[in-house]
């Protein structure tokens, strides 16, 4: 089975914390292609435009690192569109948030999304947590375009 390559498109707020990720997910051999959003209308917008200009579907080529608390439009809110829209319903995605309430939790899974992190508020722990989401997402099988 051969695997095409994936871009991580990482919506966050926080240029410490995406600098982090990033480097720290290519640390731990992920050495995909990494697009940066700052909140979540920039997101939906990054998706609009995606979808308009490429033929493959998005599904098959992102998968999505998304913050809650962003300024405009949060995590929550482009998580609910992105999971509304028949375009990007499909598209992975994976909450990696400092918010740990169990009810935005729930809410999220709700939602769609298909993981929930909470980033550990220590830099070691942070640094582990997002190795193990880098090795993580080294093995995981994303959807593949069924024709729907």
């Amino acid at each position: 089975m051969t695997t095409q390559p994936v871009t991580i498109l990482l919506a966050e707020d926080d240029d410490g914390h995406a600098q982090l990720v990033q480097r720290n997910l290519e640390r731990a051999g992920l050495l995909n292609g990494f697009l940066r959003v700052h909140d979540g209308q920039e997101l939906l917008d990054c998706l609009a435009t995606r979808g308009d200009s490429h033929q493959q579907t998005l599904a098959d080529e992102l998968v999505i690192l998304l913050d809650i608390n962003m300024p405009r439009i949060d995590g929550v809110e482009a998580l609910r569109q992105i999971k509304a829209n028949t375009n990007t319903h499909r598209i992975p995605v994976i909450m990696l948030t400092t918010t740990d309430d169990p009810r935005e939790i729930d809410r999220c899974y709700e939602l769609g999304c298909n993981v929930y992190i909470t980033k550990p508020v220590d830099y070691e722990g942070f640094i582990d947590a997002i190795r193990r989401l880098g090795l993580f997402l080294q093995i995981v099988q994303r959807p593949r375009n069924s024709g729907s």
